[in-house]
């Protein structure tokens, strides 16, 4: 099985640049990562816990905008190729089979800017959220 299990984007503001674009989420066994496609401000979310969650959350949203998504991969746990729901927040992410509710929670870790494509130097360190997130 791939490492890589939900790969998708979702369009919307970036918390960074404050531009609309595709927000590039990858969610793997180790770590699941959200990169703006603009400005390349990647967010890194370490796992935290698996396990099969009755509720079907393992953690609150919080207070800020919350993605919720909608993504076909295959399960982890069960083997199933089908949907799984996936919760983004500024503190953590959710990943959920819809087949057997195996869930998987990854918390805020690491934030960073990608290099400059133009001259290869790092753009900086995201030092804030803009405002968006405590």
């Amino acid at each position: 099985m791939s490492d890589r299990f939900i790969s998708t984007n979702y369009r919307t503001d970036c918390y960074h640049c404050r531009q609309v674009a595709d927000q590039h989420i990858q969610a793997m066994p180790n770590r699941a990562d959200v990169t703006c496609e603009a400005c390349g401000a990647t967010r890194v979310f370490v796992p935290r816990i698996e396990d099969v969650d009755e509720a079907g959350r393992l953690a609150g949203p919080g207070a800020w905008p919350v993605w919720s998504l909608a993504v076909a991969a295959a399960c982890r746990n069960c083997g199933v190729s089908g949907p799984h729901d996936i919760t983004v927040s500024c503190r953590s992410i959710t990943v959920k089979c819809r087949n057997c509710r195996f869930t998987h929670l990854y918390r805020f870790d690491l934030e960073y800017m990608a290099g400059d494509p133009t001259d290869g130097r790092s753009a900086g360190v995201v030092t804030g959220h803009s405002g968006t997130c405590p």
